[in-house]
């Protein structure tokens, strides 16, 4: 079982993002009071683009504080890798790596109870926000998308509270194997689309991940 704390909350909304009006809210900051955390997300917490981002089943973004090492190696100790908050996490902490947490794990953060719903994919605004071209498909490669939750209780949430895992998923479907499997291209491999209908049948996977398995399996 997991057990872990909360090592930076960053709460954050729209902010211009580049030269043709693009909006983004990746640039979150860290807070020091308690926030409440509701079905949609932090209290003051906003997306630019809810047709792709933000809703129930990304109503907490999470980033594990392992990868930060990896990524200030290979990113030559990039400045936006000095401090939590990078990847646009919402809650930075260590012990939630994509190989380690499954699908419908549930947790306890603060006086709330979350539930993983998906691994992050990452889009452009990953390389604009870093001026790197090409992370967004490093990020791919590697599987440090990093994960959402949906929230099942409503509670108020603090840095340095404790995330302690209050059940564990009854399979083995991690974030990294289902990530592999949609967006790293693991869908093409042989024997793929029985794992996909497993996938598209998950009741915890978020619906827009369910959706697409079922349309990849759909296509062999």
């Amino acid at each position: 079982m997991i057990s872990s704390y909360i090592d930076t909350l960053l709460i954050g909304g729209p902010k211009p993002f580049r030269a043709d009006g693009t909006q983004s809210a990746m640039a979150r900051e860290a807070v020091s009071a308690p926030v409440m955390l509701r079905r949609h997300g932090f209290d003051g917490d906003q997306v630019a683009d809810p047709s792709v981002h933000g809703g129930a089943d990304k109503a907490v973004h999470l980033y594990p504080t392992e990868h930060y090492p990896c990524w200030t190696a290979k990113l030559d100790g990039h400045r936006l890798l000095q401090a939590a908050g990078a990847f646009g996490e919402n809650i930075s902490a260590s012990g939630f790596t994509e190989s380690r947490v499954k699908i419908g794990d549930r947790f306890h953060i603060g006086a709330a109870l979350v539930e993983v719903a998906q691994g992050r994919q990452p889009c452009w605004k990953i390389d604009h926000h870093f001026g790197l071209h090409g992370l967004s498909r490093e990020i791919i490669r590697t599987g440090r998308c990093g994960l959402y939750f949906r929230v099942i209780e409503e509670g108020f949430v603090a840095p340095g509270d404790t995330m302690q895992q209050a059940e564990a998923a009854p399979h083995d479907w991690t974030i990294a194997r289902t990530f592999k499997l949609l967006v790293a291209g693991g869908h093409r491999a042989a024997g793929a689309a029985d794992e996909l209908r497993q996938l598209a049948k998950l009741e915890t996977l978020a619906e827009v991940w369910r959706k697409r398995a079922a349309a990849l399996a759909g296509e062999r």
